[in-house]
């Protein structure tokens, strides 16, 4: 059974920084591709990175290029999302998900999601 648990949200002033972490279990960790998205308030969810299976190559949003570090441990079954200089719009619930075909907005298998609120 897949399970993706999400952690190191919470309330930051802008220009702060936080590193969130997915811990992966139930699957061979390092054949799938993990994505980081968001939802604000009365928004649509976006993808914000995603670190590929094959090469571990990366893509970001163009907001959080520069900004945000995604990265994986495969000893650990953890993906970690470093959010530096954070801007009150990157508010939101962050969720990583994992797929086995890569990186996409539909993605096979969801967490929970972690809450970041960025205050002005």
């Amino acid at each position: 059974q897949v399970q993706l648990i999400e952690s190191g949200g919470g309330l930051v002033q802008a220009g702060g920084s936080l590193r969130l972490s997915c811990a992966a279990s139930g699957f061979t960790f390092d054949e799938y591709a993990i994505g980081w998205f968001r939802q604000a308030p009365g928004k649509e969810r976006e993808g914000v990175s995603c670190i590929r299976n094959s090469d571990g190559s990366t893509y970001y949003k163009d907001s959080v290029k520069g900004r945000f570090t995604t990265s994986r441990d495969n000893a650990r079954n953890t993906v970690f999302l470093q959010m530096n200089s954070l801007k009150p719009e990157d508010t939101g619930v962050y969720y990583c998900a994992a797929d086995l075909m890569g990186c996409g907005d539909d993605m096979d298998s969801w967490g929970q999601g972690t809450l970041v609120t960025v205050s002005s």
